[in-house]
């Protein structure tokens, strides 16, 4: 199963989902990168220490990317995947994006109650995150950045699906931790362009082509689901 459409291994297809996924990430998450990077004492904003900072945020979200993959995973062992499972689960991935399109472009706001069934852990968390801040070491960093890999994200979402169908604890956590990686080029330029980028991420025009991006995307990963799909 591929998330892609591509034909790709199963790391490869995971890392180029997180790497397409871009878009979203700096429609969703971009704000929160410029946050975190404005709430640094302007005196501590030296480039080294920004990036180290970044770099902590992304490995503690990335791992609770990667924990999150094996408790889904673990579940898909309890649960009998057949072929057609698996199709509906990508089908799942592909309308999750789509969702996640039309919110990112303040077209349609459905994907909130989606993403409401993982509010009532997020609820318990944020208040965690909350007493982190301001940071300025990368242990705070790293604490904060598992924190944040909790909130409710239809992009995530999606690539937990595929986990779920892996049915192997190893492989979803693998999957998960392939898929942060993709995501982490579009975040590390959010947070060191915080300033820059931070009005232009908030644009209408860029949430614009994010969503026509990911709606692409999604398009692209429907196709490959009909019959001959890709092949001509």
């Amino acid at each position: 199963m591929d998330p892609t459409g591509l034909g790709l291994p199963p790391l490869a297809a995971a890392f180029v989902f997180g790497l397409l996924g871009g878009a979203h990430c700096i429609g969703m998450c971009g704000g929160i990168m410029s946050a975190l990077t404005f709430a640094v004492p302007p005196s501590m904003r030296s480039t080294a220490r920004l990036g180290g900072l970044l770099l902590g945020y992304n490995l503690g979200r990335i791992a609770s990317y990667m924990v999150a993959g094996a408790l889904v995973a673990s579940l898909g062992t309890l649960l009998t995947l057949t072929p057609a499972t698996r199709v509906v689960l990508q089908l799942f991935a592909a309308v999750m994006l789509i969702l996640m399109a039309l919110y990112i472009a303040d077209w349609w706001k459905g994907l909130l109650r989606v993403e409401a069934l993982g509010r009532h852990l997020w609820r318990h968390l944020e208040p965690v995150g909350r007493r982190l801040m301001p940071v300025v070491k990368v242990p705070q960093a790293v604490a904060l950045g598992a924190v944040w890999g909790w909130l409710p994200c239809g992009l995530v979402y999606s690539m937990l699906a595929w986990s779920l169908a892996m049915a192997d604890p190893l492989t979803g956590v693998a999957l998960m931790g392939a898929f942060g990686l993709g995501t982490l080029p579009a975040l590390l330029a959010t947070g060191l362009a915080a300033r820059q980028l931070g009005g232009l991420i908030r644009h209408p025009a860029t949430r614009t082509v994010a969503a026509l991006t990911i709606i692409g995307f999604a398009l692209w990963q429907l196709w490959h689901l009909l019959p001959g799909g890709g092949h001509g």
